[in-house]
């Protein structure tokens, strides 16, 4: 049963007069105004900037500090045919910028090259070892993209080589800057470009609208250079940006609109065969697609980072280069098989953090864990996983076997892990990153005071911050406001991700009409039924053993809606984000009574707690017909109670199963923390089972005293 807090966004429903006035100006329904009124789009012209989305609203990229320099750099590089790598990162967001801009330089009759660190060997950002092996092959300029900014000494080591460093970077800043050609950071504090959440990719493709604004020109074209270079990068910008959780709105927005359009109308064929290897819905045929922003996030991205987590990102980079279909399939291939790998060496992982946590104690505030020979690649993962479970920040360390640790870490709204990790930059060799994510190494003989001192210091900025987990949705919905047209309408929104998410609904007291596992248990199907209408709740990821909901029971959910096509009819299906039961199943004196019966102790006539031989005949066909007659083999005790009238109380109910159990007329275990569901199977004897003698019965039976007049 959920333990998460639910909180309705803003204070104003869809009855509000505001949301009601928007919702006739942009002739919506009030549900979907709300949604733009939680967005902060309170009148008819914001809504209409919102949902317009076109290049005319991005902004000139030479309002970035140092675009001119880099722009100059670069460019006079080119001309006189320098040698010039792209020194990239290895997540999906490092990948895209490398391919982007690989892409464009090549289109200006240069070939670069590329580097990529390995993240097992080298690590996050730029190293001293990668600039001496560059040197050795003829670079005379480094063009970092989604790295960088902190690296002060090696970009000093470069200059005195002979190498210029022009800096793309979206990461936090440190207090001084790298002294390179050019620092293009949107973060910079002496920046005064209007958005500062691009993610790397979309620094980089400010750098190429930037110069190919210069080039037009150059030739006397009038071009603003996002006109040309859009069709041709911003589906891969869209894929970075969204794999970089950066927040979907302003620019953003218009990037992953405007690339998922992109996709949809003419997609790379490596991108389909990616598609088409992960065995997703999203490809349609040659015609079309139906890639969207969740396709991005749940399918190409993590097998894009897979490459760089396992193995190499140059797997990935190469397979968004090559032109080759035949290598194109055969890295499609081969990411499915990295990601697969991932997957598995992530839920080693799992298991064995979840173990070293054990109980929490109250006064920890960030769950540090460490283990030698870690996959580092993966770590990351697993910390955001135990961030989400537990509602802590967490960092996971895997140290090699000279005692050096490479860390990665996921924080949660309100703690900025960057600035925690900098409270501890005496006893880290090295760390970056942004406020919710963010890497480190150490040495082994610092993890104690380390995790000490930050366990202090996020403690110190956390008072006020609820660490119940908490689940934030847009309105209550009736029966009837679940629809097509609702869907077809906040589609309009789209695409979600952060800061823009994907609407989250609520509904109260509908009735499981119906459960059922779906792909041998991983996940579980409801029918849930309201005024008459019915819909289907799909809970991805919840096993049905873990569900303590069964058929009867009254419930209120939070879910996101989605259409379901089946035989070319469209229907609408609800995506369970969470579910609860609408009302207090027993109080914790029903629960302790039970107990304390079952224990021993004494117990009165009056009182009502040992089930007759009618009642327990009355259990017994019932568990027998459910068992024969049903998919959904787990019986609770509210199904129970409910089937047979309300005439047995919990501690009835509960007292009947084991008796029958006792005497062996069935075999039962229970799923939940209260044992209040069951598994039972029916044992089908050929002799009457005299259910008086069941030793439990008689025990019970003997406990029970008269109540003595007052």
């Amino acid at each position: 049963m959920s333990n998460k807090c639910w909180r309705q966004k803003g204070e104003l429903l869809t009855s509000s007069p505001e949301v009601k006035k928007l919702a006739k100006e942009l002739g919506v329904t009030p549900v979907t105004a709300l949604l733009l009124y939680n967005r902060n789009i309170k009148d008819a012209n914001s809504a209409e900037r919102f949902l317009r989305l076109s290049e005319d609203g991005m902004y000139d990229p030479f309002l970035i500090k140092d675009m001119d320099s880099a722009v100059s750099r670069v460019l006079d590089a080119v001309e006189k045919k320098e040698k010039i790598v792209i020194y990239g990162d290895y997540d999906v967001d490092g990948v895209t910028s490398v391919s982007i801009l690989y892409m464009y330089l090549s289109e200006l009759g240069i070939t670069p090259e590329y580097y990529i660190p390995s993240r097992t060997d080298e690590g996050y950002g730029v190293n001293n070892n990668a600039i001496d092996h560059l040197k050795e092959k003829g670079a005379s300029l480094i063009i970092t993209v989604d790295t960088g900014i902190t690296a002060i000494k090696e970009t000093e080591y470069a200059k005195s080589l002979g190498i210029d460093m022009v800096i793309t970077d979206h990461h936090e800043c440190p207090e001084h800057l790298p002294e390179a050609v050019a620092v293009v950071n949107i973060k910079r504090c002496d920046s005064s470009y209007p958005f500062r959440e691009l993610a790397g990719v979309g620094v980089v493709f400010k750098l190429i609208c930037a110069m190919e604004s210069v080039l037009g020109q150059k030739n006397g074209e009038k071009v603003h250079g996002i006109s040309r270079v859009a069709k041709k990068y911003l589906d891969l910008v869209a894929i970075g940006t969204v794999a970089d959780v950066m927040p979907i709105v302003d620019e953003n927005r218009l990037f992953v609109s405007m690339g998922i359009s992109a996709m949809r109308e003419h997609m790379r064929p490596c991108i389909r065969m990616l598609l088409e290897e992960a065995g997703s819905k999203a490809v349609a045929g040659e015609a079309g697609t139906n890639i969207t922003s969740s396709a991005i996030s749940f399918t190409l991205a993590p097998r894009i980072n897979a490459a760089g987590r396992m193995e190499n990102a140059e797997i990935a980079v190469e397979f968004f280069l090559t032109d080759d279909p035949q290598k194109s399939r055969e890295l499609a291939i081969k990411l499915c098989e990295v990601n697969k790998n991932r997957q598995e060496k992530e839920n080693i992982i799992v298991e064995s953090a979840i173990k070293k946590i054990g109980k929490i104690n109250e006064d920890t505030r960030i769950i540090v864990l460490s283990e030698k020979d870690w996959n580092s690649g993966v770590i990351g993962i697993v910390a955001s996983r135990i961030t989400e479970r537990f509602a802590l920040p967490c960092i996971l360390i895997s140290f090699d076997s000279d005692g050096t640790g490479k860390g990665s870490g996921r924080s949660i709204k309100g703690i900025n892990l960057v600035e925690a990790l900098g409270s501890c930059s005496d006893l880290l060799i090295k760390y970056g990153g942004h406020s919710l994510a963010a890497g480190l190494s150490i040495r082994k003989e610092n993890l104690e005071a380390f995790k000490e001192r930050i366990n202090e210091y996020i403690k110190s900025k956390s008072e006020g911050i609820s660490l119940v987990p908490t689940i934030e949705y847009e309105a209550e919905l009736t029966p009837n406001e679940i629809s097509i047209n609702q869907i077809n309408e906040q589609s309009m929104l789209e695409p979600f991700g952060v800061s823009n998410p994907t609407p989250i609904f609520r509904i109260n007291n509908v009735i499981v009409s119906d459960v059922m596992e779906l792909s041998g248990g991983k996940h579980t199907k409801l029918t849930v039924t309201k005024e008459g209408i019915s819909h289907p709740v799909l809970l991805f990821g919840v096993p049905r053993r873990e569900l303590d909901i069964v058929k009867g029971d009254e419930v209120d959910i939070l879910f996101c809606m989605a259409l379901n096509e089946y035989k070319l009819v469209l229907s609408v299906r609800m995506i369970g984000r969470d579910i609860r039961l609408s009302h207090e199943e027993f109080t914790s004196a029903e629960r302790e009574r039970y107990l304390s019966l079952m224990a021993g102790a004494a117990h009165y006539r009056d009182e009502d707690l040992i089930p007759s031989r009618d009642e327990l005949a009355m259990v017994y066909r019932y568990v027998r017909n459910r068992a024969g007659h049903s998919r959904d083999d787990y019986i609770s005790i509210r199904e129970i109670i409910s089937a047979c009238a309300g005439k047995l109380g919990y501690v009835k109910a509960k007292t009947a199963i084991n008796v029958l159990s006792d005497a062996e007329l069935i075999n039962c275990e229970s799923y939940d923390a209260n044992h209040d569901i069951y598994h039972i199977g029916i044992n089908y004897v050929k002799n009457k089972v005299d259910i008086e003698s069941s030793p439990l019965l008689v025990k019970l039976r003997g406990s029970m005293q008269k109540r003595e007049a007052p």
